[in-house]
């Protein structure tokens, strides 16, 4: 949490400066607490790691033009600036808000790196629905930008546009972190074991080990029973991996990543669960979606319907909640370091910074401590509710005979 201090009066450096030298980017304009923390929340081709200092790295960038093929390079030819924004396009394609777009202009150059003079963005009614568009300024024309292509139909807001986007990005950059850091974790762990097995475990086994059990016998064991044993190295994969990203996204100065914040990444996870459940389902399991015994027929059809939904509405629950939670965290952040700005006027009151400064370090502080225990609990929740589904799919049938038999003695 100290670390967010230093954040809070970096920033309140960086305010006042801009109020002192009477300019600068940024000055005079109203500072949009909603849309710069989206920003910081949201995926990019580029790894900012001090934003208000500019400190970034370049990812590998690989896109597929269908009439151009392939192209790779590095996100560098772009030189990204404040809020990673490119002050270049290359072959075409431009960095706006750390995303690539693609400029369709047949008039744009689309070979090599072309300085930009900025980015506008407008509101264009389609089909009765405003729709972001976006420009670049080029030797004074503003060019059209197209997004890369997405596969929901638009009804996410995207559609199939003229590229598509396979690059490495800063999400991906820090899911591989931190899967190697746990590969790490776990094989130091499991050698210490090896190599001392008689004797009380000691320095990364005393973290790790408490978990472990803590997920077997609270979590695998109760919901699952006598097969807890086949899905538990899912479920403690599950819960490490939750945990490692929620725990690097809360970092000072690493980019602040929301990697279990975003849709996709948690509708991987949650897809993972829908096949492991209903591969995994019995046949009682299937009876009583398709089924269910001891009710009407017509009434088994509306319910074999309910059921089928409940398949897909779990999975996406688990879905929401985690992205929900983690994405909630880092805004309301995001938005308290943010009131040094908005009590300073984007640098124009230099009392207003110092009061702004007041205001967000305890407030940040505070929202930080209570991110480390979502951290933990929204692991938690995640895995508890998987080793519930998990267990009501391979429940053996004599638990609802036994039910059953008890309520008909009710």
């Amino acid at each position: 949490m100290k670390y967010h201090i230093l954040i809070a009066f970096f920033l309140l450096l960086t305010n006042l400066n801009k109020g002192f030298a009477g300019g600068g980017e940024g000055h005079g304009q109203a500072f949009d607490p909603a849309g710069t923390a989206i920003h910081h929340i949201s995926d990019g081709n580029v790894y900012t790691i001090l934003d208000g200092i500019g400190v970034t790295l370049p990812l590998p960038v690989i896109v597929y033009v269908p009439e151009k093929g392939w192209d790779m390079f590095s996100s560098g030819h772009f030189h990204p600036g404040h809020h990673e924004d490119g002050h270049h396009a290359y072959n075409g394609f431009v960095l706006h808000h750390g995303s690539i777009y693609r400029v369709t202009d047949p008039t744009f150059p689309a070979e090599g790196s072309v300085e930009v003079q900025g980015f506008e963005h407008e509101l264009e009614n389609n089909g009765g629905k405003d729709k972001d568009v976006y420009y670049v300024n080029f030797n004074g024309t503003k060019y059209r930008l197209d997004a890369r292509s997405t596969l929901d139909g638009g009804v996410l807001g995207g559609g199939i546009t003229s590229f598509y986007d396979f690059s490495i990005t800063k999400n991906v950059v820090s899911m591989i972190l931190v899967s190697l850091f746990l590969l790490w974790l776990f094989i130091s762990a499991a050698n210490a074991y090896k190599k001392n097995p008689n004797k009380a475990p000691k320095g990364i086994q005393n973290v790790i080990e408490p978990m472990v059990l803590f997920i077997r016998d609270e979590v695998a064991v109760p919901f699952i029973g006598k097969k807890y044993p086949i899905f538990l190295p899912f479920l403690l994969s599950v819960f490490f991996f939750i945990l490692g990203l929620n725990l690097w996204g809360q970092i000072p100065f690493l980019g602040s990543v929301n990697v279990t914040g975003s849709l996709s990444v948690t509708m991987v996870l949650a897809v993972l669960v829908f096949i492991i459940v209903n591969v995994n389902g019995n046949k009682h399991y299937w009876g009583h979606i398709f089924w269910m015994p001891g009710v009407p027929g017509p009434i088994k059809i509306l319910l074999a319907f309910v059921e089928v939904m409940g398949l897909f509405i779990k999975p996406l629950t688990l879905m929401l909640r985690l992205a929900g939670n983690i994405s909630a965290g880092h805004i309301a952040i995001l938005s308290f370091i943010g009131l040094i700005f908005i009590f300073g006027k984007s640098g124009e009151s230099l009392g207003g910074s110092v009061v702004g400064s007041v205001v967000s370090v305890p407030l940040t502080m505070f929202m930080m401590a209570i991110e480390v225990i979502v951290a933990f609990v929204q692991a938690f929740v995640f895995t508890i509710l998987t080793a519930s589904f998990i267990g009501a799919a391979t429940e053996e049938h004599h638990h609802d005979h036994e039910h059953e038999h008890g309520h008909g003695h009710a």
